[in-house]
């Protein structure tokens, strides 16, 4: 009987909760009821000797007998207990989370000197934090407060060697990361799991939706390795300062770090994070893939160095996490066509691939791997030198959608053939287009993303969707650092093509129109 009552009372959560992503502690097989079927389904994971968040069912980040023991407390108690993963409560795009910094002033002016020292700092300070959602508070002491960004870092505060100026203070936009286990290792500084945040202020995005919009439609598409992006707004006091500053509206990404390879969706995960991860950016060099004894490879040491190939984990076993990579280049350089075709399809989901490249051309990301040999992660899932899974996950969008720039072979991201988007020496991406079964994948998923029926790239469900967010945070966009007060459709004052609109209905100049036509005319 206590079976059948579980069930209907797990019917009936779920339909009240149809829109909601929840889930019930001990349910690791997400059928709404707690039985031995769970027990089965966690210990198969541990002798997978993978990682699955919902087999962690106490969420201390492992599988193991404990989450056993969590299970059967749960089928003998009876206990049906609802629990929205971390991941869907902070990116939730129906909520837009506060979040208060508090910082020391002795803290917060080594920030400014570390910066004077060095504009690329990676080096954290110590701050609190309140997050809120829906008066819903966790204040957390003791987290990581720095500053990110590459083109777009800057001072927080005032000029070159000033330190705080309390009561006539000359705030900045910054990029800020936060990391809430920096500095204390425990249960107490996550938001429901999630430890870390990328909180981006929307330099070049003068109408406030192009990183975010770029990450939500990855998702919708099923490019499930995306970020989470969401809107939020930001305080920060310094000690001594008669009340905060507000910052306004930030975005709030979801960084791509070992967390981040835990907490893919249920049914679509990459079967363990144990693997290396690699983070490739144009820095001293293009990250083309196509020069595997380049010199400029590095560990994430917690130091300033930049590396255009830097391993995010794993770090201790560098050596063997490069030796990896190195062959992984040698052979996508110097296979045949024939053992090409063969080989990528072992090592790489090329179907996930395409739909993440026709993403990427849909949107106009032309500082990409494919033309500009930039802003990427590679993931290799396991550390064997050639018996892996790669994934390359999309990172930095923000420079779309109409924000367009003279680069590579391209000066139109609009109008940009997107057969041809990048360069043939960027070899991961132009050998898999040789392929004619790859090509004519990537164009039909690119007429998938511009179909009307689709609700996913057409002008009309897109501008509505931009108008909707627009009427969410319109109220909130003021604020005290007196810079990008004001929501405007157009793109970067810099880039080349001024005229590109998201919400004016011009076949001309409408991004959303212009992108269609040139996709509908592929062959």
């Amino acid at each position: 009987m206590k079976r059948y009552l579980l069930i209907a009372a797990a019917m009936l959560i779920a339909a009240a909760s149809a829109h909601a992503k929840v889930y019930y502690k001990g349910d690791v097989n997400r059928d709404n009821v707690v039985d031995v079927v769970d027990i089965n389904a966690v210990i198969n994971v541990i002798l997978n000797g993978t990682y699955e968040s919902k087999a962690d069912v106490n969420e201390d980040g492992c599988v193991d007998v404990v989450d056993i023991n969590a299970v059967v407390n749960y089928i003998t108690t009876g206990e049906l207990v609802e629990v929205r993963t971390g991941v869907d409560y902070v990116w939730n795009m129906n909520e837009i989370p506060e979040i208060h910094l508090y910082v020391s002033l002795d803290e917060w002016n080594r920030l400014l000197a570390l910066y004077d020292s060095n504009e690329k700092t990676k080096q954290y300070i110590v701050a609190d934090m309140d997050f809120s959602i829906n008066g819903e508070h966790t204040a957390i002491e003791e987290v990581g407060l720095r500053l990110k960004g590459n083109t777009s870092r800057r001072r927080p505060e005032g000029s070159r060697g000033q330190m705080h100026q309390s009561g006539n203070t000359d705030w900045h936009h910054v990029h800020f990361g936060i990391n809430m286990r920096k500095w204390v290792k425990d249960s107490l500084h996550d938001v429901k799991g999630v430890r870390k945040l990328h909180l981006k202020w929307f330099k070049d995005d003068p109408t406030y939706v192009r990183e975010l919009f770029c990450y939500n439609l990855f998702r919708d598409f099923g490019v499930w390795t995306a970020s989470r992006s969401n809107y939020c707004r930001l305080w920060l006091q310094v000690e001594g300062d008669s009340k905060e500053t507000y910052y306004g509206i930030y975005e709030m990404i979801e960084p791509v770090d070992e967390n981040n390879l835990k907490q893919r969706d249920d049914e679509q995960t990459y079967g363990t994070h144990k693997g290396n991860l690699w983070k490739c950016k144009y820095v001293n060099s293009p990250a083309s893939l196509t020069d595997p004894y380049n010199k400029d490879y590095g560990p994430d040491d917690e130091t300033d160095a930049n590396h255009t190939y830097t391993l995010e984990t794993n770090t201790s076993r560098f050596d063997a996490a490069k030796e990896q990579f190195i062959d992984f280049q040698l052979k996508l350089n110097g296979k045949s066509d024939d053992s090409f075709y063969t080989w990528i399809k072992q090592v790489c989901d090329v179907d996930l691939l395409l739909r993440t490249y026709a993403v990427t051309v849909a949107v106009g990301m032309w500082d990409d791997y494919w033309n500009n040999a930039n802003n990427y992660y590679l993931y290799f899932t396991t550390e064997d030198i050639s018996d892996y899974k790669v994934y390359m996950i999309p990172y930095d969008y923000d420079n779309t959608l109409g924000t367009s720039a003279s680069c590579g072979v391209q000066s139109d991201s609009g109008r940009q053939d997107p057969l041809n988007w990048g360069s043939q020496d960027n070899r991961l991406i132009a050998r898999i287009m040789a392929i004619p079964e790859f090509k004519n994948k990537y164009i039909a998923y690119l007429k998938e993303l511009v179909d009307d029926n689709n609700n996913l790239m057409h002008y009309n469900d897109a501008s509505a969707r931009i108008r909707n967010w627009h009427q969410r945070i319109s109220q909130y966009v003021s604020n005290d650092t007196g810079e990008d007060m004001v929501i405007e459709d157009r793109p970067a004052s810099w880039g080349n093509h001024s005229e590109y609109r998201l919400l004016e209905d011009s076949q001309y100049n409408n991004f959303f129109r212009v992108k269609a036509d040139v996709i509908n005319n592929l062959r």
